[in-house]
């Protein structure tokens, strides 16, 4: 099994441009002590949306790590995949975040949901997890109710991870279960029967992405209540390091949070809680980088200004088709986004106030944030005149980046 490091990052880069301003942010973390490593991630969606393949992203990730000179791991991850998409990622991956949330609420069948419940018996009736204040009462129909929910997505996870092996082998992979992209929370022992389920399966799962109360937006900060998610993130803690212990899982697994970028509120909790309980993590920001080519190219001013200011027009007459696919993962009032005449007059001072995630700026504008994040596929139709203006504009969108991601994200998580 290839063994993952303890902190990791997700620094997906939707036009593979910035490989090398993201690693140099983890190559200046090294020097003041912080160890993390990255993963490049990029979804099947994002890749039909701007016509990349996987390994696009592949030969961004080495060509960073050969120009900076980087020693550590660092890996290439097939975000979200199913059994449908998994193929063309094989060759190119060396990490495979399995999402299986599709298939959650859907029954296995009789004869599965039997054996699951004969054999999560051996828990008792009454459960105690070291680091968690109370115990779980885990009656039969708990059970039941966990294997309906949750029993069919692990065995489709398994399905996923062995034609994985069969082409890739046993050893040469990081494998990720997100489970996050549902509809509640799971609570501390929902967590553990999940864990259980993919022990069942086999599956050398190393992180797991649960799903946490609040909202988590695309683009701007968590929303809901941070003495809850402290809670839930405390026990989740717990049940890893418990699950390690009873089911024989990897010791490197890991809670996996999908941030959905700049969850700024929940960092210090987080920083605090895995300090405290010498804890692992990893953790994906992807969509930051696309913004800040967004705010590097409307700061260098010029064709740069005029690109974003297009970019926001076209976003704005899109809204309700940009908008459609994230309906979960954002909350855009369009009543606060200004209209694209106005825009048009902005200077890039303030194009730049308004996108950057500064929350104490008086003009930063999160309905705007959260529409230019999911307005990706409006660059990408440009084609190489987006491309070639962020490489025109590479120092200023290369220090933004970088500066963005180890000041705001590394630094408040790992340091």
């Amino acid at each position: 099994m290839l063994s993952i490091e303890p902190y990791t990052i997700g620094i997906g880069d939707r036009f593979a441009q910035q490989g090398r301003a993201q690693l140099q942010a983890l190559v200046q973390a090294k020097t003041v002590g912080i160890d993390v490593f990255p993963v490049w991630n990029k979804s099947y969606r994002e890749h039909n949306l701007i016509k990349t393949k996987p390994a696009d992203v592949r030969a961004e990730a080495d060509a960073a790590v050969k120009a900076l000179g980087w020693t550590g791991s660092y890996y290439v991850d097939a975000d979200h995949i199913g059994l449908k998409n998994v193929e063309g990622f094989i060759s190119a991956s060396n990490f495979f975040t399995i999402d299986v949330a599709d298939f959650t609420g859907q029954s296995a069948g009789t004869d599965a949901e039997e054996g699951f419940v004969k054999t999560a018996r051996r828990f008792g009736k009454t459960l105690t997890i070291p680091g968690i204040d109370r115990p779980f009462e885990i009656g039969e129909e708990g059970l039941r109710a966990a294997a309906r929910k949750f029993q069919l997505a692990m065995q489709e996870a398994g399905r996923i991870y062995r034609a994985i092996v069969t082409q890739k082998g046993e050893a040469r992979f990081v494998t990720e279960i997100s489970v996050d992209e549902t509809f509640s929370a799971q609570t501390p022992v929902e967590l553990l029967l999940i864990l259980a389920m993919i022990q069942i399966e086999g599956i050398p799962v190393q992180t797991i992405a649960p799903k946490f109360t609040g909202r988590f937006n695309k683009g701007i900060d968590y929303r809901g209540d941070l003495a809850q998610f402290e809670k839930e993130f405390d026990e989740d803690l717990s049940v890893i390091a418990f699950a390690i212990r009873e089911f024989g899982l990897p010791p490197t697994l890991k809670l996996s949070v999908h941030s959905g970028s700049d969850k700024f509120a929940l960092y210090p909790i987080i920083n605090r809680l895995i300090k405290r309980k010498n804890a692992a993590l990893h953790v994906k920001t992807a969509g930051t980088t696309w913004l800040e080519e967004l705010i590097g190219l409307a700061e260098a001013g010029g064709d740069g200004l005029e690109i974003a200011k297009e970019i926001y027009r076209q976003a704005f007459a899109r809204f309700d088709e940009l908008s459609a696919p994230y309906v979960a993962v954002v909350d855009i009032d369009k009543d606060q986004l200004p209209v694209p005449e106005t825009v048009a007059a902005w200077d890039s001072k303030t194009y730049t106030e308004t996108l950057r995630h500064v929350q104490t700026c008086q003009s930063y504008n999160p309905n705007v944030r959260q529409l230019l994040h999911v307005a990706f596929k409006v660059a990408a139709e440009m084609g190489e005149r987006f491309v070639q203006a962020l490489e025109a504009n590479e120092p200023v969108i290369a220090r933004n980046v970088t500066v963005n991601l180890l000041e705001r994200h590394i630094k408040p998580i790992f340091g």
